[in-house]
């Protein structure tokens, strides 16, 4: 995954990807993951076209998908979300934008408040114990947030608490 990361800037990001494809193609390739954890994956309709790499759109929008179905509960789910919204940018005044969102939802174990920004980061771990048990690196979170950010967009975490998180990858038109 180092790999991945310092490879991204050289990456072409200039491919019209369907984010419905996309997330279509995520949800096929981990659904055996997730009936072995007996979690439902719901796709909602609604679809948004960017520019971009398909290659780290695919891995980024795969990496969140994952995370939702590894800490969730068994019998829980996890539902992807693509829709083009108008958001406030950082401008002052804020200003309307136009951006491509993927939410991902799930019915898991959440993420504590003081977490929630701190997931993104390189090799961060909210609890060392059960990612050994879990696997992972720590840095599938780092790296979606790496994609988002060459794309010009960020992720961040919606909501969390006792009964799931809402993590959204937030692309620019």
């Amino acid at each position: 995954i180092l790999l991945d990361m310092t490879g991204i800037q050289t990456i072409e990001r200039s491919e019209t990807i369907s984010l419905a494809e996309l997330t279509d193609e995520v949800l096929c390739d981990l659904t055996s993951i997730a009936e072995q954890k007996q979690i439902k994956l719901i796709q909602e309709d609604g679809d948004c076209t960017i520019t971009g790499s398909y290659l780290l759109l695919y891995r980024a929008v795969y990496n969140l998908v994952e995370n939702a179905i590894k800490y969730n509960h068994p019998g829980g789910k996890v539902t992807v979300i693509r829709q083009k919204k108008s958001l406030l940018n950082t401008a002052v005044p804020p200003v309307p934008t136009d951006c491509a969102l993927v939410e991902v939802s799930d019915t898991g174990i959440g993420i504590s408040p003081e977490y929630q920004e701190k997931i993104f980061t390189p090799f961060f771990r909210v609890d060392k114990s059960r990612s050994r048990a879990m696997g992972g690196s720590g840095l599938g979170l780092a790296l979606v947030n790496e994609i988002a950010r060459q794309h010009g967009g960020e992720v961040k975490v919606l909501k969390s608490d006792k009964n799931g998180s809402t993590i959204a990858l937030i692309l620019p038109l």
